[in-house]
């Protein structure tokens, strides 16, 4: 019996990764090419509008995975019982908490680092374009600086603020949940 468990917990840990690995492809193809094609269009202005945007997205996601991973899950039995909107995707979602935090983390969080990295070169090549002579290499530093400063930044507070307010994240996150996915 034990071996059966064992062999059908791979098999769904196999499957969760193969979908991990689908939607990596699919969600950082989709931004990278959308960043790349508007990036290429704007202004420098707009280009670091974009580039915030791209970092706080990678933020926020990261504060609704610590927030999963920190909630407590028995006031949300309290809601489900009352009928409250949105209480039983939050118990799913925290007893799914290792996959919601993979997504949100990883996926997400890692993706929205990478392309913000891409987003800093073509900015940094639109900066050198517009300042002919201004040293490359210093510009380079510096928007290199200024995003991953603001990322760590940006991270270590919302770890802060998620581990404290977990369980008013998960419910505003399961109620954001239920109103995209009406099915669920």
């Amino acid at each position: 019996m034990a071996k059966n468990k064992n062999k059908r917990d791979a098999r769904d840990r196999n499957k969760w990764l193969f979908k991990i690995f689908l939607w990596s492809i699919s969600i950082s193809s989709s931004i990278s090419l959308l960043t790349d094609s508007l990036l290429n269009r704007v202004n420098t202005l707009v280009a670091f509008i974009l580039l915030i945007f791209i970092i706080c997205i990678g933020i926020t996601f990261d504060i609704i995975g610590i927030a999963v991973t920190a909630a407590n899950e028995t006031p949300f039995h309290a809601m489900a019982a009352k009928k409250i909107h949105g209480a039983k995707v939050a118990i799913r979602m925290i007893r799914n908490a290792d996959k919601v935090s993979s997504f949100c983390n990883d996926v997400v969080g890692d993706i929205c680092g990478i392309v913000s990295g891409s987003m800093g070169a073509i900015i940094t090549t639109k900066i050198i374009l517009n300042l002919k002579n201004t040293p490359t290499a210093i510009i380079s530093v510096v928007v290199g600086a200024v995003i991953a400063s603001a990322t760590i930044c940006g991270k270590s507070m919302g770890k802060t603020y998620a581990m404290n307010n977990s369980n008013l994240i998960v419910s505003k996150v399961s109620k954001l949940v239920c109103l995209v996915a009406k099915d669920r």
